[in-house]
């Protein structure tokens, strides 16, 4: 665009006796060509156009509207990564609210429910990156004349309540383990569990023949066995809920109890045939599974006056065990790829879920959605799938790309974490139920095979046969402002 003293020297010299074609007096009029008239005038009064396009704004007071792009269009560069982990997100939409405040005058004056608008616009409005309308009459001088009688800032006023709103803390989660525990003798195999951690904070991990004991409160760390003596080891370590006995599962079949307090073994259940790879707790009440493909569920109180109930459905080794958090159902994962469901009142399963194409042993229970459970398939499988307990039904489906090795659900927010062998060797977290990945934790160079959450809830520890244990902060302790709501939940509709 021309300066306007700048067009009329122009004119001038157009005007002028050397240059014009308009005088037929002038003797060298015949010798010049005629110049065809390129520029044109812009006067208040009236406006001429040549055949060049040369845009004339003066007395225009045109706004440029902006319309978003819709999130489907955007690229997978540096930018989609940022924001798909969460980083720059907040920002990015708090600097965008304030360029429309200030060069179009939209103003916004809080940044909450700015990314709902932009990925509510219809594929229509998406399309145009620009839209252009006529601006109501001195929108544009008043705006500036109420910043300026008001504040002396440089930002208007809606743009300062939008700086000065309230800011969400923004979550990140540290890629790199807070903690790391050398654990020689940490057996590499996918059907053992051999790490838990307890409501009193203290770990315990199965090495070999022995089990060990690490507070997370000292960083102590005591024996608790040793089994060397008769040639047997350790398959699988539980805590019961209170914190103060632990279960040993043996490579001989049989399971141990032992009192932490006083250091003693206060029971020993024998009844399986091969080694016990998978323990859970249900009050008093020990649930093992073994590699002869029973079930049993005993009472570490009485043991010899109580009768055993021995499950059995699994054709091979069981290798995951979890009770629902209301501690009415049981959910067992075997090397047949099928998953089990069972009750206090049945010596058979009450739902057999078949479509897992490898071992089950990842299984979790959601704290969160009544009847919702988690379960992960082997390296033939990679799948983490989701059923609905109260009809039978199955729901989701997440392929991994990997072995599923581990399951757990955030006690905070509807999330979970999930550990993997071949071949990635990663620690995922999930949201539920969009099931986008949170964050990808890497660092075990074996398959990450155990699994277990801090009594807080907000960490976790891994285990893999590079003989490590790594602690990460992967949850919040700040439970969800918004009620979770599941349609699993029978009594959401009793009133």
């Amino acid at each position: 665009m021309f300066n306007y003293e700048y067009q009329k020297r122009l004119l001038r010299q157009q005007n002028s006796p050397m240059t014009s074609v308009n005088n037929p007096t002038s003797s060298s009029a015949e010798n010049v060509p005629a110049v065809p008239q390129l520029l044109h005038v812009c006067s208040p009064k009236k406006e001429r156009y040549s055949d060049r396009f040369i845009p004339c704004r003066t007395g225009n007071n045109w706004v440029t509207k902006f319309a978003m792009i819709s999130e489907g269009q955007r690229g997978s560069g540096p930018a989609k990564k940022a924001r798909d982990n969460g980083e720059g997100g907040r920002d990015g939409l708090t600097y965008s609210c304030l360029l429309k405040n200030e060069l179009l005058g939209a103003g916004i004056e809080d940044v909450k429910g700015q990314s709902d608008e932009r990925r509510a616009l219809s594929p229509t409005e998406g399309r145009n990156l620009f839209q252009f309308s006529t601006p109501t009459k001195n929108e544009s001088s008043e705006s500036y004349t109420s910043l300026l009688s008001s504040s002396l800032s440089p930002v208007s006023v809606k743009s300062q309540k939008l700086l000065r709103s309230p800011r969400k803390a923004t979550r990140k989660i540290s890629r790199i383990p807070f903690k790391v525990l050398d654990a020689p003798e940490l057996q590499d195999d996918f059907y053992l569990n051999l790490v838990d951690w307890s409501s009193q904070n203290v770990l315990s991990v199965g090495l070999g023949s022995c089990v060990y004991l690490w507070s997370a409160c000292t960083s102590q760390v005591t024996r608790l066995c040793d089994l060397s003596h008769d040639g047997n080891s350790v398959t699988s370590v539980s805590w019961n809920e209170r914190g103060n006995l632990v279960a040993v599962g043996t490579h001989h079949g049989y399971v141990q109890i032992w009192d932490v307090a006083v250091n003693k073994q206060v029971n020993k259940l024998m009844g399986h045939t091969a080694r016990v790879g998978a323990l859970a707790w249900n009050g008093e009440v020990i649930s093992s599974g073994s590699r002869d493909r029973a079930i049993m569920l005993r009472d570490v109180r009485t043991p010899s006056q109580v009768a055993e109930r021995r499950l059995s459905g699994h054709r091979q080794e069981v290798c995951g065990l979890k009770w629902s958090p209301d501690n009415q159902c049981l959910a067992s994962g075997g090397n047949d790829n099928r998953l089990y469901v069972w009750n206090l009142h049945n010596l058979t399963p009450v739902q057999t879920y078949t479509e897992h194409l490898a071992a089950v042993k990842a299984i979790a229970w959601s704290p969160h959605h009544h009847g919702l459970l988690a379960s992960g398939g082997g390296t033939a499988d990679r799948c983490i799938r989701f059923w609905n307990t109260l009809t039978g039904q199955p729901m989701q489906c997440v392929d991994t790309g990997s072995q599923v090795c581990n399951l757990a659900w955030s006690k905070h927010s509807s999330e979970l974490v999930s550990t993997h062998g071949y071949s990635q060797n990663q620690i995922l977290v999930w949201k539920y139920p969009s099931l986008n990945q949170v964050a990808k934790l890497t660092g075990h160079s074996y398959r990450v095979l155990y699994l277990a959450m801090s009594p807080d809830g907000e960490a976790i520890v891994t285990g893999a046969g590079d003989e490590t244990l790594r602690f990460w902060n992967v949850f919040s302790k700040a439970r969800s402002q918004k009620e979770n709501k599941s349609v699993l939940n029978l009594f959401t509709s009793i009133r």
